[in-house]
């Protein structure tokens, strides 16, 4: 009798498919292992999803719009671009898995930093991407000196790099630029919002340069899916024809019109994402009381080991706590736990919860 799994394309056996940070179903839980914002979204957001739903949610049985022009509109005013340098999907994981099919999958390996997104070795598993581990420095810094010089089908990298949180500034990304004119460069800015300068000022410079955002994080909708990407036409183009050969419609009615209003709202965008760099400060002085040594972030999140405690044993003994933090058992981090910057009530029993712990 033929086996179910003989039924499977052959590619389905090499996958490695990617983790994502469990979301169980605790009562009382604080949750501060996914990066999720503490803070609700714009009241705006909830605004526009309740026009569009309306009183008996009949625009529902309609199609999106598959180009999502009026958020294209949106994400190029608040950017200073134009809506021809835009490309939006579901998610920014969605928008970074076209980009490696549609712009990094070259002869030549493509290059991204030893420790950062586990999904990036996944996409390349996906669609037949090889590609070149480049180390962190000593102090899980990208040192961009260390992309220059080197044949390469194409470079990605957070930045703020992700799990660490440390940010390379834009003098440094526009030296990885130079240096590889034929090349496409992808910076990812999930987390660019908490404190540091996106590179879409660099694209106008640079053709090579495609930037990926996300609205999950600093505009608290990673409930809705939606990310971006900014770049030159010809790069928006390729991505564009990669969508509509996979999923004309990756963002619903309401998707559109929450982002839209997001967007919009540059006020509330700016009030939250201070308070998130505010609590950030004040629990990195009191992990740092605790012993704790940190690394410097710019995310909304901080990347912190304990000299003299396990940090595996430290996130168990958080978890029976109803606290549950990130560990990842990997070379060089092993030691490290990353904690999602909560509201100021979860960052005190975090907190509060080390003090006996650690002491």
């Amino acid at each position: 009798m033929t086996s179910p799994t003989s039924f499977c394309s052959p590619v389905v056996a090499g996958l490695v498919p990617y983790v994502p940070g469990e979301q169980p179903a605790i009562a009382n839980l604080i949750k501060l292992n996914t990066n999720e914002n503490p803070y609700p979204p714009s009241p705006k957001v909830l605004a526009a999803i309740q026009a569009e739903l309306g009183d008996d949610a009949a625009r529902l049985r309609l199609y999106p719009d598959p180009n999502a022009d009026l958020l294209k509109s949106a994400v190029a005013k608040a950017h200073g671009v134009t809506a021809q340098q835009i490309f939006v999907g579901n998610g920014s994981d969605e928008v970074l898995a076209h980009a490696f099919m549609a712009l990094l999958k070259h002869d030549a390996p493509i290059l991204f930093p030893d420790i950062t997104y586990s999904f990036y070795p996944v996409y390349c598993g996906l669609y037949g991407v090889d590609y070149v581990t480049v180390p962190l420095a000593d102090d899980f810094s990208i040192d961009p000196a260390a992309y220059c010089g080197r044949p390469n089908g194409g470079i990605v990298f957070p930045n703020p790099n992700a799990p660490t949180g440390c940010l390379l500034a834009l003098d440094a990304i526009e030296q990885i630029l130079r240096a590889n004119p034929d090349s496409v460069v992808v910076v990812d800015e999930a987390y660019v919002d908490f404190g540091g300068e996106t590179a879409i000022g660099l694209i106008n410079r640079h053709d090579n340069l495609l930037v990926i955002h996300t609205l999950s994080k600093s505009r608290s909708l990673a409930g809705l899916r939606v990310g971006f990407a900014v770049g030159h036409p010809a790069l928006i183009e390729a991505l564009e024809r990669v969508k509509n050969s996979f999923n004309s419609y990756p963002l619903d009615r309401l998707a559109i019109v929450g982002a839209v209003a997001a967007m919009e709202d540059e006020a509330y965008f700016r009030q939250c994402c201070q308070a998130v760099i505010a609590t950030r400060d004040t629990l990195t002085a009191e992990l740092e009381a605790l012993g704790f040594d940190i690394l410097p972030s710019a995310a909304n999140f901080i990347f912190a080991r304990h000299p003299q405690h396990d940090a595996a044993q430290l996130a168990l003994a958080l978890r029976e706590q109803c606290i549950i933090v990130r560990h990842f058992k990997l070379p060089r981090i092993d030691q490290f736990l990353r904690i999602t910057v909560g509201s100021e009530a979860e960052c005190k029993a975090l907190t509060d919860a080390l003090r006996p712990i650690t002491a």
